[in-house]
């Protein structure tokens, strides 16, 4: 988005964001204006253009940009622009995903079965992916359930099904990551470990 795209986007933006009053009364629901706005215009993965990191809008997103409508809605002079920026922001760390979902992919992944790959594959994967989301969230708050999403978001790229990839999550990680605490090597270990063995179903 150049800069004149973002100036339009922005005057869009301004009059649908709540007085700072709103915000204090409607906290919880004065964005969704905005937000239903961006996914109409953009798609379904506009929505997450206020995840911002620690306890935001929503716990443990990537955004730096924005904070939270307490604390970031002020004028809709100054606030319009941020909103832009914190779309842009967030679309930034999807297209980055969608880089390292290609490259970690396990060879010819859109036509074998999860199970029939090395699963040297999919942990390394789930190493390197849980390792990029508690370094951009910094592990903050409710960081883990974005990271959560993130496997999962892996897995629905390689063709497994949204049940057997919450499935596979769930059994890896298993409450093994926690709020406000990186994880170890050991623990990272033991996640990516389980992560493979329940994806190839030796459990």
């Amino acid at each position: 988005m150049d800069e004149d795209a973002a100036e339009a986007l922005a005057d869009l933006v301004a009059p649908l964001l709540p007085s700072p009053g709103a915000v204090e009364e409607y906290w919880w629901r004065s964005l969704d204006p905005v937000t239903e706005f961006l996914v109409s215009r953009y798609g379904r993965w506009a929505c997450g253009w206020n995840w911002s990191v620690g306890e935001g809008d929503i716990d443990g997103g990537v955004v730096d940009v924005w904070c939270c409508a307490r604390h970031s809605v002020t004028t809709a002079d100054t606030t319009a622009p941020m909103a832009v920026a914190a779309l842009v922001e967030w679309r930034d760390w999807i297209e980055d995903l969608a880089e390292r979902f290609s490259a970690l992919a396990p060879p010819s992944h859109s036509v074998v079965s999860p199970s029939s790959v090395d699963p040297w594959y999919w942990e390394r994967a789930c190493t390197r992916l849980v390792t990029v989301v508690a370094d951009r969230t910094r592990a903050e708050s409710g960081w883990y359930e974005h990271c959560e999403q993130v496997l999962g978001w892996f897995l629905a790229y390689n063709g497994i099904d949204d049940e057997r990839a919450r499935t596979i999550v769930e059994s890896a990680v298993g409450g093994r990551f926690g709020s406000w605490i990186a994880p170890d090597v050991v623990v990272v270990d033991t996640v990516s470990s389980r992560f493979a063995r329940t994806v190839d179903g030796s459990r």
